[in-house]
């Protein structure tokens, strides 16, 4: 026989797989958890459990019939589709309610084998359970993933703006808007012409001037590296200033409210010192259009 051929002696059992050692460690943890003691109907299974319990709608295909199965996932497609395109409206809110309602049944729905014999009070108290744990334990996470790390819905004068959160920093030039932290801040004395105080929360504006370009402020006007434009609510009418490295000029929209007499000298200049706005603040910059609507950015 040629040594280089193998074979499969009775004597000799098989050498475990690589890949053996994992299966022995997921063995026994089973074991000391006591979840092999656990037996599932015979219409359940884990990983039928695991798939109806991460994917919206598969539970109802699993279950069957198919036709209804298929219909389910396709309608919550279409659900997280319009709460995408119409992400931060209210019709974008009800799609993704229906979605979780849908999920939720459809895995009740799947774990039915389980529930037939118990009674009318335990079904009803796993089926709130359910909605429970999708409603405000599953899915409130994976929305605030996607607002908060990638598209983030600003509502501004009765519009919503889509922002896009992983936009480069270093792809931002003069004129593009850009939303951005801003930090609390306050300035002035109650005594010595009024003080002003600003809630920490989102600056919204065009950048105006970029590291190292020179503002000068007039009566009527300001200029960047020399070009005028007409003056900004609020803005100084005397002096200049250069944009420090890393940094943008950009002139803060501020809803104002408040008590007391206090003098635009001190509003002016708390707001001069929040139009320089450090790179590391940067938050999104939004979609010149979000699917096919145009954002109105002003």
């Amino acid at each position: 026989m040629n040594s280089s051929e193998k074979f499969d002696s009775p004597y000799y059992p098989r050498r475990a797989r690589w890949y053996g050692r994992i299966f022995y460690f997921g063995g026994a943890i089973r074991h000391r958890l006591a979840l092999d003691r656990i037996y599932l109907p015979k219409d359940i299974t884990v990983g039928g459990l695991i798939g109806s319990f991460l994917v919206p709608g598969l539970a109802v295909y699993l279950r069957g019939p198919r036709l209804y199965g298929k219909m389910a996932m396709a309608g919550c497609a279409l659900l997280f589709t319009i709460f995408i395109v119409w992400l931060g409206y209210p019709v974008g809110n009800y799609a993704f309610g229906m979605m979780i309602s849908i999920h939720t049944t459809g895995f009740v729905y799947y774990c039915n084998p389980y529930l037939l014999d118990k009674d009318f009070w335990f079904r009803i108290f796993f089926t709130i359970a359910m909605l429970i744990l999708f409603g405000l334990v599953i899915y409130p996470p994976l929305r605030s993933v996607i607002q908060n790390h990638w598209l983030t819905p600003l509502r501004r004068n009765g519009n919503v703006i889509v922002v896009e959160k992983f936009a480069s920093v270093g792809a931002i030039k003069r004129g593009d808007w850009v939303m951005y932290s801003l930090q609390g801040h306050s300035a002035g004395n109650l005594h010595e012409g009024g003080a002003v105080w600003v809630r920490e929360g989102f600056g919204w504006g065009p950048v105006l001037a970029m590291a190292g370009d020179s503002v000068a402020f007039s009566t009527n006007s300001f200029a960047v590296n020399g070009v005028g434009r007409p003056l900004l609510p609020h803005m100084p009418t005397s002096g200049n200033l250069t944009v420090p490295g890393k940094n943008w000029f950009i002139w803060p929209e501020l809803g104002i409210s408040g008590h007391g007499n206090t003098s635009e000298a001190v509003i002016s200049s708390t707001m001069l010192q929040l139009a320089t706005v450090p790179e590391d603040q940067f938050t999104g910059k939004p979609f010149k259009r979000w699917f096919w609507r145009k954002q109105i950015l002003q």
